[in-house]
């Protein structure tokens, strides 16, 4: 039988703090909500195989942070190798910024991004100590259901462009650009006495209802956390995962206003709303699911790729000189975006060099389940492609286990538009391919 541990650590910052997610800097010294890291412990004890899989309510996982708690983790946990440690990010766009040269500090008692990134790194590893501590023999049972949570964010237009939350109501509208994934993806562990103790949830959207606020919020996975304790019990633990969605958000391109009447209607906010669904579809879900009377076959692999650059024309060399032209003397220069911009002048003009991007990818196999990872906001095209040809039953695929850059498809990269740009994009569709198929070769591997 599986060992099963959970923990919780709240990680919400004491003093002001800057906020990633948008071009401009946001500092926060409130919090809407707590910003939690959430950790699960799966553990075969004969082959003492195991994954250690830590959630933060953060943008994404920077390699410094990852590499700092694996290793904080191995040294305090004699059992336990580096390798065995997944993170992944919500990436809500109000948590903490925790990579330095993202923004130029404010100064004063603001937490610099080594502080916050020193504070992740302690309660992420409490967790995961707390979590392994605390495992028992607990049973597993993976189920599937659809929730509305994400849509594409995309609009189409006649001329072959398309823009990251474009307009609807131009006359050169032609529709959406692509397809809109709902499924959720579930996992829910009992302990021995047949208690439900935990469920990790992949949604495949970012958690960015409310992106631009200047306090620190989980965004809709605090009213996920809320509703699910209210429906099956205030000691459940909830490990939040952002499966495959770099081409969806919470937002609507289209039916706004009929969603904004409905909700008035309904006397829910967004996000209560979005857990409304969520919750009764985990509900309904769990209402069919048993856990599994058999030992579960467990493995535990990581793979590090090479994956082929994004290439970078003419034209997104000129749009890049020109944004950066357009910046006003005042506008901080020394953050991520005018930087972007900068490396993608130099790096069509031969003064930085294209190089292959590395990529540390998860593999978990849980009966015939498989998680697999990806540090991208990867665009679901890839995942589907990963989920057609899977020998899996059920196959959930979570990006954000990294830094959290965009992977687009050949199509979108074309179309143009914010996250299909080489500024946010180092990685093009031929390393998208790469990646899939690199996926698809574990996989088979574990089902080998």
């Amino acid at each position: 039988m599986l060992e099963v541990g959970w923990a919780s650590q709240d990680m919400t910052p004491v003093r002001p703090a800057m906020i990633l997610g948008q071009k401009h800097l946001r500092v926060g010294s409130q919090a809407m909500d707590p910003l939690m890291a959430t950790a699960m412990v799966l553990r075969e004890p004969q082959s003492r195989d195991c994954a250690v899989m830590i959630s933060c309510d953060l943008a994404s996982i920077s390699c410094s942070i990852l590499d700092s708690v694996s290793s904080q983790l191995s040294a305090q946990l004699p059992d336990l190798t580096p390798e065995k440690v997944v993170m992944n990010g919500t990436h809500t766009h109000t948590s903490l910024v925790t990579v330095e040269g993202s923004y130029t500090h404010p100064g004063g008692d603001v937490m610099t991004a080594v502080e916050c990134e020193a504070w992740v790194i302690d309660h992420a590893v409490q967790a995961g100590i707390e979590a392994w501590q605390s495992r028992q023999p607990g049973q597993i049972g993976r189920a599937f259901g659809h929730a509305v949570v994400g849509h594409n964010r995309y609009a189409a237009y006649a001329g072959g462009e398309a823009q990251m939350y474009g307009t609807t109501n131009r006359a050169d509208f032609i529709g959406i650009s692509g397809y809109e994934d709902h499924s959720l993806d579930m996992l829910f562990t009992w302990q021995p006495d047949g208690r439900l103790s935990g469920v990790a949830l992949a949604i495949p959207c970012p958690a960015q209802v409310d992106e631009g606020l200047s306090v620190f919020s989980a965004d809709f996975w605090h009213e996920i956390r809320l509703d699910l304790r209210q429906r099956l019990g205030q000691g459940l633990q909830i490990l939040p995962l952002c499966a495959a969605a770099g081409d969806q958000s919470p937002h609507f391109l289209l039916y706004q206003k009929q969603e904004a009447e409905m909700r008035e209607r309904y006397g829910l906010s967004e996000r209560e709303e979005i857990a409304e669904r969520v919750g009764i579809a985990v509900e309904r879900a769990l209402q069919s699911t048993r856990p599994e009377t058999e030992p579960v076959r467990f493995r535990h692999r990581k793979r590090r790729v090479e994956l082929s650059p994004v290439s970078i024309e003419r034209q997104q060399r000129d749009w890049a000189l020109s944004e950066l032209e357009r910046y006003h003397p005042n506008t901080d220069h020394e953050s991520w975006w005018p930087r972007g911009l900068q490396w993608v002048i130099d790096c069509f003009d031969g003064v930085e060099r294209l190089s292959p991007v590395q990529a540390e990818l998860h593999f978990i196999r849980l009966g015939d389940a498989i998680i697999a990872t990806n540090p991208f906001e990867l665009f679901i095209d890839y995942s589907h492609r990963i989920k057609a040809r899977s020998q899996a039953a059920q196959t959930i695929v979570i990006q954000l286990a990294g830094p959290g850059s965009y992977l687009p498809t050949e199509r979108a990269l074309k179309a143009g538009g914010y996250g299909a740009n080489p500024v946010v994009c180092p990685v093009g569709h031929q390393g998208g391919s790469e990646l899939v198929e690199t996926t698809l070769d574990v996989i088979t591997e574990l089902f080998t």
